[in-house]
């Protein structure tokens, strides 16, 4: 091989997994392991060069072509969007967009608009139109929980892993919006012009991967 390519790893829980997979894959990630305070790492026995990312920068960069693979939740890339392929789920990262109300009203018993709070108002707004249905979005940045609980919307689309911190607030999820994992995802120009390599990586991945179906 001659090209190294490059991966943006989205920092945190979705990094670490990355790495255990691609350990397992047989790629020493020893650099990744002990980053430092540095943001890009030169894998010692494959030529993958890692840079360290926020989940929408590692779109960013991979649409771009300033690295040719990214790991990303598909919570990021439905918010975000982008012009890239999508090639594999990765199966860790495991959680859901739902749509969450105070316990016991009747979110669909009436014909006002309702108003949903969210982080991801295009994910919000996608589920909606798709139900054919009017709301308004309020862009909330922190704690959604708290929208419901002021009364400054009648719902929620957020993430939710165990449910745990709805319940504590008050709130129950009536209906999943969309299932969400961490995702592999590939610049379509480097594609075409690292295929020989690329498709290496992803053979690894994918045999590692089938080896814990």
């Amino acid at each position: 091989m001659s090209e190294r390519l490059r991966i943006a790893l989205t920092k945190g829980r979705l990094q670490d997994k990355s790495v255990e997979l691609f350990e397992a894959a047989g790629l020493d990630c020893a650099p990744v392991r002990s980053p430092g305070r540095r943001l890009i790492h030169a894998l010692p026995n494959y030529p993958l060069d890692v840079v360290l990312a926020k989940a929408p920068d590692v779109i960013t960069y991979v649409e771009h072509g300033v690295c040719d693979l990214g790991v990303v939740g598909k919570d990021t890339i439905l918010e975000k969007g982008g012009a890239f392929y999508e090639v594999l789920d990765l199966g860790f990262g495991r959680c859901r967009f739902a749509l969450a109300v105070k316990k016991g009203s009747d979110f669909y018993g009436t014909y006002k608009t309702r108003r949903i709070a969210s982080k991801y108002p295009n994910v919000t707004r996608a589920f909606f139109e798709g139900k054919g249905m009017d709301v308004d979005i309020i862009k909330i940045e922190g704690s959604v929980e708290l929208a419901p609980i002021l009364d400054l919307a009648d719902g929620i689309v957020d993430i939710v892993e165990t449910g745990a911190t709805l319940k504590e607030n008050g709130l129950e999820p009536i209906e999943d919006v969309h299932q969400v994992s961490a995702r592999l995802i590939v610049n379509t120009a480097s594609m075409k012009l690292y295929k020989s390599e690329i498709t290496d990586f992803l053979f690894r991945v994918e045999r590692e991967l089938e080896g814990r179906a």
